[in-house]
């Protein structure tokens, strides 16, 4: 039997962004609608290591004051980051986090 090399998901975005830069905003803003809809955090971590991954985790990880093995445990499954730690990380990519006003009953 012949072993084949399978890549998970997380490695075929990588791949994606590395090769579409251009698309990483259209993606980003997507990620955060999907997690205001379901509020799958584990999710919204996993896409936000891949972005990381993509534009260097170690670089992204001093910018931020974190080391790269704390940055990957943030963004585990399990990570539970801290809001400053991600706002941090949001201002690395070129982001800040803005309140959205929502439609419907406060």
């Amino acid at each position: 039997m012949t072993k084949r090399n399978l890549r998970n998901l997380d490695a075929v975005e990588e791949d994606y962004f590395r090769k579409h830069p251009e698309e990483m905003d259209d993606y980003i803003q997507e990620i955060f609608a999907d997690y205001a809809q379901d509020r799958n955090a584990p999710a919204l971590l996993a896409s936000l290591r891949v972005i990381a991954k993509v534009k260097g985790m170690s670089n992204i990880a001093t910018e931020i004051g974190l080391t790269r093995r704390g940055l990957y445990k943030a963004l585990s499954a399990q990570g539970n980051p801290r809001f400053d730690n991600i706002n941090a990380l949001m201002h690395s990519f070129g982001y800040q986090l803005m309140p959205e006003k929502i439609d419907g009953p406060a």
